[in-house]
């Protein structure tokens, strides 16, 4: 079922349903199952589970995949393609097109649970607060998978590697369409939030951990994450990308994440 709410201009933070597609059997594998299983046993069977910037629902089958299903999902995005999607994947589910950058203009009525994957990094501490806000008024629990914590590296190692992941981190902190977005300090500052609003706050790592059969995803990633080096102020960004994809066959990633669960006491 595919709703459209009322929307203001929506923010830049979309995907494209090809790399989405690309990044979810390595966001699978990469969710931590121990604080997974403990966020869906806080969710009873038929309840509604509101998934924030759900693209083609990947968090829905993240859950299905682990052996947790048989919740009403809720999905709010603000592209509609990547409901339209999703709707075709999940039909039971109700699709919400709605700009997310305004949490006060969400609706929380009848909601068990909310979840996220890979957006708490791109929004502002302004966002995340206002979130928070409204959730706990509400007293629903929150999980958050993947958000990207600012460590990466390779095998074998270039010696510019190190250089790179500084500048991509400056640049996952710059504005995405809010404001200057969290990036690496997203969890730091979701557990500060999360103290203030009286929420018990658990981690669990999350890193990709990319081989050479994932070439795909490793060769996209470099890419994305040269351009946005380069855009900071890596000016040898497009030769370290080069380097690395001459030898993509042959390494190993680490791109580190952190899966986050808010329980209200």
């Amino acid at each position: 079922m595919l709703h459209v709410g009322g929307m203001r201009q929506t923010s830049e933070t979309s995907f494209e349903p090809d790399w989405l597609a690309l990044r979810e059997p390595a966001d699978h594998a990469a969710r931590d199952e121990g604080l997974l299983a403990q966020a869906a046993g806080l969710v009873s069977k038929g309840s509604t589970v509101l998934d924030l910037g759900s693209g083609t629902g990947s968090t829905a089958r993240a859950f299905a995949r682990a052996g947790f299903d048989g919740f009403a999902w809720r999905f709010l995005d603000n592209d509609p393609a990547l409901l339209q999607n999703a709707s075709t994947r999940h039909p039971d589910a109700v699709c919400v097109v709605q700009d997310l950058s305004y949490p006060e203009d969400i609706q929380f009525e009848g909601v068990s649970f909310v979840t996220a994957s890979a957006l708490l990094d791109v929004m502002t501490g302004a966002w995340m607060d206002a979130l928070l806000a409204q959730v706990a008024k509400a007293n629903i629990p929150i999980y958050a998978a993947l958000n990207y914590n600012g460590d990466m590296h390779w095998t074998p190692a270039d010696t510019r590697d190190a250089q790179i992941t500084m500048a991509f981190n400056t640049h996952q902190r710059s504005d995405k369409g809010l404001g200057p977005a969290l990036g690496p300090d997203a969890t730091a500052t979701f557990a500060r939030l999360c103290e203030a609003y009286g929420y018990r706050f658990h981690t669990a790592q999350s890193p990709w951990l990319l081989r050479p059969e994932d070439a795909a995803l490793q060769t996209a990633l470099l890419s994305g994450i040269a351009e946005a080096a380069h855009e900071a102020y890596a000016v040898d960004a497009p030769q370290w990308a080069q380097a690395r994809h001459a030898v993509v066959a042959q390494t190993l990633a680490f791109i580190g994440h952190t899966d986050i669960l808010a329980i209200p006491t």
